[in-house]
């Protein structure tokens, strides 16, 4: 994927790692849409960086995933870069949590389902550009789950199956399939996140990334340092000491 020159959307984009890709990718030169469901976030961003672009968005309403791909494709026809990152991590007591289910439902609606469903909403306009992408946000916890929150870990490594299936498919297209794998982030993805002092900086990994990915605009997966203990613990024989880091007894 190049650097700049694209027309980029991403979902999620009003907080978090989404508002850090899209201050990044803005700078560097290209038209940033970003969209999720509340509007006054994605307002401060866009009001923030001049010529950014915003849309609001329930990625969970099937439907509505259909009607705003065929709008932000009217607005913006140069628009050949997919960033499929909004998602949601809510602990899940199992055995005593009377919702359970139904965070677990909500979870596979929001990080699984509805990336699926955007990405096939756009997919036959950007087999029709030059160059595309379409960047899929899973997580360390792909690779080794964070047991309190089994769905979100689930859902996460459906997402890097997922894209690693829809690279071999696409093999032959213009769009390139890319996965980023953040490790913990400074962020509020859930709560106290941001303070913990285990947690990367979201600048930090915002720039890391965004180095990784000039260093290699072909690369499949982008992985800071921080996450590679997680993404090589099963091949390197580790697995079972990097979940007990993860999820002392």
């Amino acid at each position: 994927m190049d650097i700049t020159g694209n027309t980029i959307l991403i979902t999620g984009g009003g907080t978090g790692i989404g508002r850090g890709l899209a201050e990044a990718l803005h700078a560097a030169g290209n038209t940033v849409i970003i969209t999720g469901r509340r509007r006054t976030p994605l307002e401060a961003v866009a009001t923030a960086h001049p010529g950014m672009h915003l849309a609001t968005l329930d990625i969970d309403d099937a439907a509505g995933i259909r009607d705003f791909a065929a709008h932000v494709v009217a607005e913006h026809p140069a628009l050949n870069v997919l960033i499929n990152n909004a998602g949601i991590m809510r602990v899940e007591e199992v055995l005593t949590g009377p919702d359970a289910l139904a965070t677990a439902e909500a979870t596979i609606s929001t990080n699984l389902l509805g990336p699926i469903r955007l990405t096939s909403a756009l997919l036959p306009h950007l087999v029709a550009q030059p160059k595309a992408a379409v960047v899929n946000v899973s997580s360390g916890l792909a690779f080794v789950p964070r047991a309190d929150t089994p769905t979100y870990s689930a859902t996460k490594a459906a997402i890097h199956s997922y894209s690693m299936s829809l690279r071999h498919q696409l093999r032959n297209t213009a769009v390139q399939v890319i996965e980023l794998a953040p490790p913990l982030v400074a962020t509020d993805l859930t709560p106290g996140q941001r303070d913990n002092p285990r947690a990367l900086p979201l600048e930090g990994f915002i720039q890391e990334s965004m180095a990784l990915l000039v260093a290699d605009p072909n690369a499949a997966e982008i992985l800071v340092e921080r996450v590679m203990a997680q993404r090589t613990a099963e091949a390197t024989g580790h697995f079972a000491a990097v979940f007990e880091m993860i999820n002392p007894s």
